[in-house]
């Protein structure tokens, strides 16, 4: 059989075969019968007559080229159709979901970002503080450096004054430099120092704030998010944010305060240099402003896709027994070095990017150094310069050189910490979920249990279309026990996820006692009327006794152990009997 009629007609998965009769109905609804049909037949000619005299793929290839403009159009049936299934590639529903329509792109809040910011303002400040004057320090010391220098020039100049007058010119210069160098250090350890602990803190408010708006959502919202995809927010996401914040305010100060102050430290040593190092500049903010859109559009696209990989793993494990029971734990490894090849393809697409920012910017900055000595070996050779002043000049510069190259570095921070942001934010502004605010709290205890189903209607969020219950009626009186018993998929457990009311009917209600129980305060509801066990149990990362005071937070250890003891009796009893 030739490549293409095995492409159209087997699926590869499971070893599975579609009749060629059903994806001939299913690409035709609405469509010519006679188009098929003459296609069909210039098809059909052109693999039995390979098949027959046995052609190599390449003369198959020129064969199937004959089959002309009718091959076209069958060709574009199909995809206008849009029928084909892939079946080689293993991917996730999420994966080969319709595409919906391109969701508003997640924009930073600054608004929402300095209200936490806000609490920690006096240690902002400080921090704030303390990193200018280490820039202004830094901006001085080449000063003090030229005239060190300045003071060895004359020295050597002057080579019959005493050791005692050498050591006495260079004390007053040595001296000053030495407390800045001093101030230095000190004020470099308290902007550190105060910026990680204003980190830390909005860090924990943000981690508090997220996982309390997530876990404050409906079911449905759990649904259609991957897990791996929330604990990325909750964990990847802030902690680049934090980062980010750290060293941006830290670096990004400090440097733009040094390129500032030592532009002016340059016109005073020297007006023509500096003029050489000034127009030297609008090219690198230039090649900055280019690459930022895209590189920070490509940051958000490698975070999403690190979140689909970890959600690929964490799933896996999760249901490793499903996994282990279907021998699916060679799928499931190539699935994730599917999802983390792509993660890693953009990631690298974002060093590229990113490299080629820097490397441009190192290459015009030790141009503009180059220029500067070329030049400034011009003004000294000719008087105009010092070379005290030179050395200035020099090391002005390359703080400048060195400023803007951290802030070529931190453009890739910061593009990566905002769309951490950006994401974080996003979850933030989610209102919580209307059945966890409101509704009544009995505390009377006056409810005796008889539960009513009447005329329920009701299809998950996630699939609208398909309904699973519908005008469905169930009585259970009070203090009855009841099994529903059905084939799988029937809605045994939708039944149970409605009465604790996970979901909300579409039609009908649900009344505890004639209460519609989408009136009654939903954690109440669940607390102290209704109690819910999973098929499969599941425990928290915590003792035995808080697993079992779960569902009961106020519970007292006598109370426990009571509940221990009359739980050891039962099993006496039944090992007795």
């Amino acid at each position: 059989m030739s490549v293409l009629r095995a492409a159209l007609f087997t699926c590869h998965n499971n070893s599975s075969t579609i009749s060629r009769y059903s994806l001939q109905k299913c690409v035709l609804q609405g469509r010519s019968q006679n188009v098929w049909e003459a296609a069909k037949r210039e098809f059909t000619k052109v693999t039995r007559r390979c098949a027959r005299e046995n052609v190599n793929e390449s003369k198959l290839a020129s064969c199937i080229l004959k089959f002309g403009g009718l091959g076209i159009t069958t060709a574009c049936l199909l995809k206008s159709c849009n029928q084909i299934v892939f079946c080689k590639e293993a991917r996730r529903i999420s994966d080969i979901s319709p595409v919906t329509p391109s969701e508003p792109e997640l924009t930073f809040e600054w608004t929402k970002f300095f209200q936490y910011l806000y609490p920690h303002i006096w240690y902002l400040l400080l921090a704030l503080s303390s990193a200018l004057i280490v820039a202004l320090l830094n901006i001085q010391i080449p000063q003090c450096v030229g005239s060190v220098i300045n003071v060895l020039t004359e020295i050597c100049q002057n080579k019959s004054d005493s050791a005692k007058h050498v050591i006495l010119q260079l004390t007053q210069p040595a001296f000053v430099l030495g407390r800045m160098y001093f101030a230095q250090a000190f004020f470099t350890f308290i902007y550190i120092y105060t910026l990680s602990h204003v980190g830390e803190r909005v860090a924990v408010s943000l981690r508090q704030d997220l996982f309390k708006s997530i876990i404050m959502q409906d079911i449905a919202f759990f649904d259609k998010t991957r897990s791996g995809e929330i604990v990325s927010r909750l964990t990847s996401d802030i902690q680049d944010f934090k980062s980010s914040f750290k060293t941006c305010i830290s670096q990004g100060l400090r440097s733009f305060t040094q390129i500032i102050g030592c532009i002016v430290s340059v016109i005073v040593i020297s007006p023509q240099l500096t003029t050489l190092v000034v127009f030297s500049l609008p090219p690198i903010i230039f090649v900055g402003t280019l690459l930022g859109r895209s590189l920070r559009k490509l940051s958000m696209e490698a975070q999403s896709q690190v979140a689909k990989s970890t959600a690929v793993c964490e799933e896996a494990i999760q249901n490793i027994r499903t996994v282990r029971a279907f021998a699916a734990e060679e799928k499931e490894a190539e699935m994730f070095y599917k999802e983390i090849e792509r993660s890693s393809d953009l990631y690298e697409r974002l060093g590229f990017g990113i490299s080629f920012f820097q490397a441009g910017t190192n290459l015009l900055l030790n141009g503009i150094l180059l220029s500067t000595l070329y030049f400034g070996g011009q003004l000294l050779s000719t008087g105009q310069l010092s070379p005290g002043n030179l050395m200035a000049f020099l090391m002005a510069t390359q703080t400048i050189q060195k400023s803007l190259g951290q802030l070529s570095v931190l453009f890739g921070t910061f593009v990566r910490g905002q769309s951490a942001g950006a994401r974080i934010f996003q979850y933030l502004d989610m209102p919580p979920s209307p059945m966890m605010t409101g509704g009544d709290v009995i505390t009377d205890k006056s409810l005796a249990g008889n539960i009513v189903f009447k005329n329920v209607t009701f299809s998950y969020p996630t699939r609208p279309n398909y309904v699973i219950l519908e005008n469905f009626n169930l009585h259970i009186p009070a203090g009855k026990t009841v099994a529903i018993v059905g084939t799988s998929g029937n809605g045994k457990s939708t039944v149970a996820a409605l009465l604790e009311r996970f979901y909300d009917v579409d039609e009908g209600s649900i009344t505890i006692d004639g209460r519609d129980i989408r009136s009654l305060n939903s954690s109440y509801l669940r607390g102290n009327v209704l109690g819910y066990i999973n098929q499969e149990p599941t425990l928290f990362a915590t003792s035995i006794m808080e697993n079992i005071r779960y569902g009961r937070q106020d519970a007292t250890d006598e109370e426990f152990n009571q509940f221990r003891s009359l739980r050891q009796l039962r099993k006496q009893m039944r090992t007795n009997s």
